[in-house]
């Protein structure tokens, strides 16, 4: 038996995208057992959790009051997304400044100004 065997890496689905990924990679919305929605960036807060990736559009497309209701089996209201949301803001990736980046590359403008 050469090395260790590999540690086993817990995957979960984003509510927006559907993508899995490994449990790390994802923010954790939890509803606590008091009945208040907060995020769990450690993943270990008792009650009912749903996980979102850090892409902006996933975010917005999860913060809809329905969606993110059914996910955690509860009723959000207006005033508890747009506090999710500013929480929430500095642990998003934009993917406009990916999308800016992205058609430079291989396009021979790499150093070009």
């Amino acid at each position: 038996m050469p090395g260790k065997p590999r540690k086993h890496v817990p995957l979960r689905s984003c509510i927006a995208c559907r993508e899995k990924r490994p449990k790390r990679d994802l923010i954790r919305i939890v509803r606590t057992p008091e009945g208040t929605l907060e995020i769990d960036l450690k993943g270990k807060r008792s009650g009912r959790g749903a996980y979102l990736c850090r892409k902006s559009q996933c975010w917005d497309a999860a913060l809809q009051p329905k969606r993110l209701s059914q996910a955690l089996r509860c009723e959000v209201r207006a005033e508890e997304v747009a506090v999710l949301r500013a929480e929430a803001q500095p642990f998003m990736e934009e993917s406009a400044v990916e999308s800016e980046t992205t058609p430079l590359e291989g396009s021979g403008l790499e150093g070009r100004r």
